[in-house]
């Protein structure tokens, strides 16, 4: 198999697996998921090279997982022993960006960062901000990444409109295209998007594009509760304020994240620990903005808000950002697993006491903030335990399952929920999956500890 993988994308691009310069490449940032074993890692430079890659991968029965920036929380990234590791870095460009359809055209490789930048010179932004920009695109269209903006421009799924890629055979596939909307047959961009390189290898994506909004105000408030908190949520969104930022932070959490980013927010110190929402809006003129926020305050403040803080712009950019990073904060902090979870809005205040139950119950301490827009939950389990953190998680998920949740909003399931989705999705939509699965790839070649399992 070497020599096949040399001639398809060259000798400088074809490392062995155990070479000690590529470990680095045999997992992502996944807590619970140790590194892979991959035969070979390779880096393709273009489509056809990646359909070489497969074929030959296919030829020696090997395995094929896709990597990107190796940001993600799940362990998709992570190969099994013996794979084909195939690293997209260097497919790394913007080919095009269409002001006219509001579009840009983009390899897999390219940062989120270098994307919006591009996008930025003509206007625009591409509003996916998964807490890391250096995350890839391909990587992020894997996942089906989402954020804290997605409570007003959705997750990656909102924004893709059409895909190259390369299915488990090596046949080359386009979906979708520069179309605002489709209903032609099934949607197999959409059917892509989410897969976790299960289905196909993407080599190039359409995004959605978005006109950039300059003006912004932000405004935290402390409550003295996650219920309260909650409820003020469904307020806050159905005034029509379409905040593009819209976060939940119980007082442990709010004091890591400032900790890690050295940020004063010169709080008193009973409302550091309290319960906090925090709601950015965005607008082109700063005059309506500052209007909508004060809007805000109001309903927050007839809410129970024990303080409303309109946050100077400085100290805002620099709290968003903290929070963006949190996971940083409670990895440094010693945590021992991070938790994406989704339920209803509406039962974010619930399912966050059952969490929390849950980690009593087994001696674990669990911390908690997610996007209160959306309710997408992220949480902080620290307990060293294997056992009573396997006990943890699955309690957790089970709490989350029984409201109506799902076991991941945005990280994807990857290796590290693949047993938890096993045991607790639905058992005939699981088998539906299973058999689009083995569809497209009857070998089992594409990432086979992924996902479905």
């Amino acid at each position: 198999m070497f020599s096949q993988l040399v001639e398809a994308v060259g000798a400088e691009h074809v490392v062995a697996g155990d070479d000690p310069s590529v470990a680095d490449l045999c997992a992502d940032e996944a807590l619970g998921v140790p590194p892979g074993k991959p035969a070979y890692v390779v880096c393709p430079g273009d489509r056809d090279e990646v359909v070489a890659v497969v074929r030959t991968a296919r030829a020696a029965g090997a395995s094929v997982t896709a990597r990107g920036a190796g940001t993600g929380l799940s362990g998709a990234a992570t190969p099994d022993d013996g794979a084909v590791l195939v690293v997209f870095a260097r497919m790394d460009r913007v080919l095009e960006i269409d002001p006219v359809d509001g579009v840009a055209v983009v390899q897999p490789g390219v940062a989120l960062e270098v994307l919006d930048a591009a996008a930025g010179e003509h206007g625009l932004t591409y509003p996916v901000h998964p807490g890391e920009q250096s995350a890839s695109l391909g990587g992020t269209v894997a996942t089906n990444a989402g954020g804290m903006r997605a409570v007003r421009y959705g997750v990656t799924r909102a924004h893709v409109l059409g895909l190259e890629a390369v299915l488990a055979d090596g046949s080359l596939v386009r979906t979708g295209g520069r179309l605002a909307k489709l209903s032609t047959g099934y949607d197999l961009t959409q059917l892509l998007v989410g897969s976790e390189g299960t289905l196909a290898l993407v080599t190039e994506v359409v995004v959605r594009l978005h006109p950039a909004l300059p003006a912004r105000g932000t405004v935290l408030a402390p409550f003295s509760s996650a219920e309260e908190v909650t409820a003020a949520v469904g307020r806050v969104v159905g005034a029509g304020l379409a905040p593009t930022v819209c976060e939940y932070l119980d007082g442990p959490t709010m004091r890591a994240i400032c900790t890690n980013a050295g940020l004063s927010l010169g709080l008193p110190e009973e409302l550091l620990d309290a319960d906090h929402l925090l709601v950015e809006l965005a607008g082109r003129r700063q005059e309506r903005v500052d209007e909508d926020a004060e809007e805000l305050a109001d309903v927050l403040s007839a809410l129970g808000a024990s303080e409303v803080f309109d946050l100077p712009a400085g100290a805002a950019r620099r709290l968003v950002e903290a929070r963006e990073k949190a996971f940083w904060a409670v990895k440094a902090a010693g945590a021992d697993e991070i938790v994406d979870l989704v339920v209803p809005r509406s039962a974010m205040a619930a399912f966050l006491a059952r969490a929390r139950a849950a980690g009593d119950a087994h001696d674990a301490r669990v911390l908690g903030c997610g996007h209160a827009g959306d309710g997408n939950v992220h949480l902080a389990v620290f307990q060293p335990d294997p056992e009573r953190l396997a006990q943890t998680l699955h309690d957790v998920f089970a709490a989350g399952i029984a409201l109506g949740g799902a076991v991941s909003g945005e990280h994807g399931v990857g290796r590290a929920k693949a047993h938890h989705l096993a045991e607790l999705g639905d058992p005939v939509a699981l088998d539906v999956l299973r058999r689009v699965r083995a569809a497209l790839d009857p070998e089992g070649t594409l990432n086979p500890g992924c996902s479905i399992r």
